[in-house]
């Protein structure tokens, strides 16, 4: 790997006597891993009963592992029922550290692909909010996919600028995680190409942009509230200049000192930040700030959060919905219950709004709340997101196939499978799932199974 001169000048400065065994690792290969989702199991459930993968457990989160790169996967089934995620192990650190606990108003401001929206919405266990936002439609598509597959259900999708999420919010969040744009220094061992984008577009092109976000996110973090800056970058003029411009401009925040983990490195001139290096840690290169609002900051009323979201009063839409014999049969078979005033129609899509979500938000949306289905013709069909949030004992009318059962890769790729002879049901919906983990939906006809997986997810 060829790596510009300009760059390796940097870093001989900021590493010093570090600087041959830091570009010794760049002879090494990247490191995999997997991050399993805790909204659905236990990483001590995973390792002892359920991965078909040798793991070993990455340092600085509880629910991340390293997996060989032969592990593929990525084609087991267990990836489509939302298990895990797959991440660089580095890349787990800035979620890990945000202490977002169940019923906190979280935003992620810069969230496609998803890595790190994924965890907080696990962590939040189904309450709260989670605002996940990407000003790239097209990245933000693939970051409700991620949302979706890992059965987060409070969910706001947005892709707006940080500027135009400050003017609608103000300081509304408990929790806001910056994973800024950058120069990507810290991934041109897992990525070489993007050391082509480094010479067009270096550290000093990212800084101000950087600011910018970071500016608009403190407008909309509360009294009290915290944040967590990171960047992929070992360049200072984006990690430890850029939070000494925040604490200058903005003095109403401080910063909260990290203690670095084995291997992990205190920032520039000793700040107390977090530096990973990959000389250093079995990871590439990555930078954590934490910073709080001070609890006696004055601040602006927030737009958001005056008047309570829902008056229990069920909407006009939904009372006609209530009227659909195909709604209500799949609502008789749920075991889980949703208040019908948090229901939403919209383009005959049903919606199933968190419980702190306001109408009046004026935002660019990909998705609010859990998609539950879609009400056309007088029918309606349950969503694959919705299958995704459920557990497989919340619905009457289950099966789960073992994973090396053919039927499962048969369901995910679209086609239609049969119930064995000792298999029994009636006409209707079916949860499919995989060892106990809900898949998607089927219809049984009475004599087959009318596959209803979504086919933008399908096995390829």
């Amino acid at each position: 790997m060829r790596l510009p001169e300009t760059f390796l000048e940097q870093m001989k400065l900021l590493l010093g006597t570090d600087y041959d065994a830091w570009l010794e690792s760049y002879e090494k290969k990247p490191y995999a891993g997997l991050r399993v989702n805790r909204s659905k199991i236990e990483p001590d459930e995973w390792e002892n009963n359920l991965s078909p993968f040798e793991l070993r457990r990455v340092l600085w989160t509880k629910n991340g592992y390293y997996i060989s790169e032969e592990a593929k996967a990525s084609r087991h089934p267990y990836y489509y029922a939302g298990l895990y995620y797959l991440q660089e192990p580095s890349a787990m650190a800035p979620a890990a550290v945000l202490p977002v606990e169940p019923g906190d108003r979280v935003l992620d401001l810069c969230a496609a692909p998803g890595g790190k929206s994924t965890e907080l919405g696990a962590k939040l266990q189904g309450e709260g909010l989670l605002v996940s936002n990407d000003i790239s439609n097209s990245r933000a598509k693939a970051l409700l996919k991620n949302l979706e597959l890992f059965g987060i259900p409070n969910i706001c999708v947005t892709s707006e600028t940080p500027e135009k999420l400050a003017s609608v919010f103000g300081p509304y969040f408990d929790k806001i995680l910056v994973d800024a744009p950058c120069s990507g220094e810290g991934m041109f061992r897992k990525d070489p190409d993007l050391i082509k984008s480094w010479l067009d577009r270096g550290p000093e092109a990212y800084a101000p942009i950087q600011r910018e976000i970071l500016a608009s996110a403190v407008r909309m973090l509360k009294p009290g509230g915290l944040l967590l800056y990171s960047t992929c970058t070992f360049a200072q003029i984006e990690d430890e200049d850029t939070i000494e411009w925040i604490l200058h401009t903005e003095p109403d925040m401080e910063l909260v000192p990290l203690i670095p983990w084995e291997g992990a490195c205190s920032g520039k001139s000793g700040m107390p930040v977090i530096r990973l290096f990959p000389h250093k840690v079995e990871g590439e290169g990555h930078f954590l700030a934490l910073l709080k609002k001070k609890e006696n900051a004055l601040e602006e009323q927030s737009q958001a959060g005056r008047e309570p979201a829902f008056s229990g009063k069920v909407p006009a839409e939904v009372r006609r919905l209530e009227k659909e014999s195909d709604f209500l049969q799949w609502e008789a078979m749920l075991k889980r219950s949703f208040d019908r005033s948090r229901m939403m129609v919209r383009d005959h899509m049903v919606y199933y709004l968190p419980e702190c979500f306001e109408k009046t938000w004026n935002l660019r949306y990909l998705r609010t709340g859990l998609l539950l289905g879609e009400w056309k013709k007088n029918r309606f069909e349950p969503s694959q997101a919705v299958a995704m949030a459920l557990s497989m004992r919340e619905f009457s009318q289950s099966l789960s196939l073992s994973s090396d059962d053919e039927r499962t890769i048969r369901y995910l790729k679209g086609e239609t499978i049969f119930p064995n002879p000792s298999e029994s049901f009636q006409k209707g919906w079916v949860l499919i799932g995989v060892d106990g983990y809900p898949l998607g939906w089927v219809k049984y006809t009475g004599s087959s199974f009318k596959n209803k997986y979504y086919p933008g997810w399908r096995w390829q």
